[in-house]
């Protein structure tokens, strides 16, 4: 069985306590893809310690020196692309054509860090005295711990790693215990494309272990992707010991359909944004909010191509949906699926665990839609993470966004229709940190900045040039050359 150890100050080393855990395809749990290091808190502490120390020598670095590293980092990723997608669909399930997808977000991340290294503006302000010059500049700040899901294991990583690194900060990453091989494969790529020791490290491990990485008080700043329980949790621990936090949690999106939408764009739309990735992303569309006058036709048209998708392991060509990623993910949609029906629901297609022949080794459910879902039912409202769809019926445009806003997360938004009035007035209402016009509510691209309001996130944004927000502080500079002292607020006319 192939082992996986720890990348801490440029050397690859197992749990200090020498425990392991093993990781599973989900397609096949029968395929045991490998033994990883199980670190705990005396592996934090040491990677924090070489984490501490590399900083002061990484922050001094001139930052265009630190970009070319981010444009290696780009050519080795680019190069490793689809080498990488099938180790990450083994791992966590999603077809290959997706995982490509994946890295090429990590890519274009990395070339858009490596210019950023060129852009950290500050500025020069006028001052209210003589003689004297007013400045504001970027600094790092100290060693960044960062947390995250398994569904994007290399894409999103790379949102607040490379523009953290390249800031002139230190990280240590941990990766989801349901995705770890796509971490061990982060840290090969930066060692590759030359940085230092102790600058990157990777700790693998359970969440127990990223508990002690939010706590540790030489750790500055936590970007961290998952849940809503989970961050708010993490949010609590930095507030407590006033650290910054970058928090990127769920989402409950919706996708409205008006009666002068393109049905076919919309029904493409709805398929690919709530059945990509098996439903399993934090944008994913799990709310189809459909025009009163279209409703019955767009549930038709959805379920008949709904019902066309070829689901299997992601591995294999032509696959259009994968697995869920574990058999408590499967008995959780199973959940919300009886609990819709007893609320009123109306099954249009799906609903069931995928248990015949080989579906029956991995953690298979079928694309699920359930019509005629009320404001107040569970599915409108709950976060379910996989393949499960629910349509209600809007009487007009302001109910409809109305409904769409009746949700605790605000991440992702959409809307179809031909009326540009409609449009532009829905990109104001929408309570989203996203919205889309005539798309998906999945498609973030990485010089864009990427967050959500309400329940999902703190007022973060990650991508584009925001995200070098999270990982500097401002320094201000009075550079006073007068030769004499001079009072600032001090009414001095």
């Amino acid at each position: 069985m192939e082992q996986f150890k720890n990348y801490i100050n440029g050397e690859w080393v197992p749990a200090i306590s020498g425990k392991t855990f093993l990781n599973y395809n989900p397609a096949n749990l029968e395929d045991v893809i490998g033994e990883f290091a199980l670190s705990d808190k005396e592996d934090v502490e040491k990677a924090v310690e070489v984490a501490k120390a590399a900083f002061e020598k990484w922050r001094l670095v001139p930052a265009p020196r630190r970009g070319e590293i981010m444009r290696k980092v780009g050519d080795i990723f680019t190069r490793r692309k689809k080498e990488l997608a099938r180790i990450m669909t083994r791992e966590m399930g999603k077809p290959t054509f997706e995982t490509e997808g994946d890295v090429q977000e990590a890519i274009d991340t990395a070339y858009y860090a490596a210019s950023e290294t060129r852009r950290l503006f500050g500025a020069t302000v006028p001052s209210e005295m003589e003689n004297k010059v007013n400045l504001a500049f970027r600094v790092p700040v100290g060693v960044v711990g960062v947390i995250t899901a398994w569904n994007f294991p290399i894409a999103v990583p790379s949102w607040k790693i490379l523009p953290a690194v390249a800031a002139g900060n230190t990280v240590i990453f941990k990766p989801s215990k349901d995705a770890p091989h796509s971490g061990v494969i982060f840290a090969e790529i930066m060692e590759e494309a030359g940085i230092p020791k102790g600058v990157f490290n990777v700790l693998l491990g359970k969440g127990s272990m990223g508990d002690h990485i939010v706590s540790h008080p030489d750790v500055r700043v936590i970007g961290f992707t998952g849940s809503t329980e989970v961050g708010r949790h993490i949010a609590e621990v930095c507030g407590k010991n006033n650290k910054k936090v970058s928090l990127e949690m769920g989402g409950k999106n919706g996708q409205i359909v008006m009666d002068d939408a393109n049905l076919d764009l919309a029904v493409d739309g709805a398929l690919w944004g709530a059945f990509g990735t098996t439903g399993q992303r934090c944008t994913a569309t799990s709310r189809i909010i459909a025009h009163k006058d279209i409703y019955d036709k767009f549930i038709e048209m959805l379920k008949v191509r709904t019902e066309k998708l070829k689901i299997g392991s992601g591995l294999e060509a032509g696959i259009d949906m994968g697995p869920v990623i574990h058999r408590a993910s499967q008995e959780n949609c199973e959940r919300i699926v009886k609990i819709a029906l007893e609320e009123g629901g109306r099954l249009i297609t799906g609903g069931h665990k995928m248990t015949q022949g080989d579906y029956a080794k991995g953690c298979f459910f079928e694309p699920t839609i359930i019509a005629d879902v009320k404001v107040n039912d569970t599915l409108f409202n709950e976060e379910v993470f996989g393949p499960v769809l629910s349509i209600t019926k809007a009487e007009s445009f302001e109910h409809a966004l109305e409904l769409l806003n009746h949700s605790e997360y605000g991440l992702s938004g959409a809307i179809y229709t031909k009326d540009v009035n409609r449009a532009w007035t829905a990109a104001r209402e929408i309570q989203t940190g996203l919205c889309y016009i005539n798309a998906p509510t999945i498609g973030a691209e990485a010089n864009m900045p990427f967050g959500g309001v309400k329940g999902t996130g703190n007022g973060q944004r990650e991508g584009g040039w925001t995200a070098f927000d999270i990982f500097t502080e401002w320094k201000t500079v009075y550079f006073d050359y007068s030769d004499k002292l001079q009072r600032a607020q001090i009414d001095n006319h």
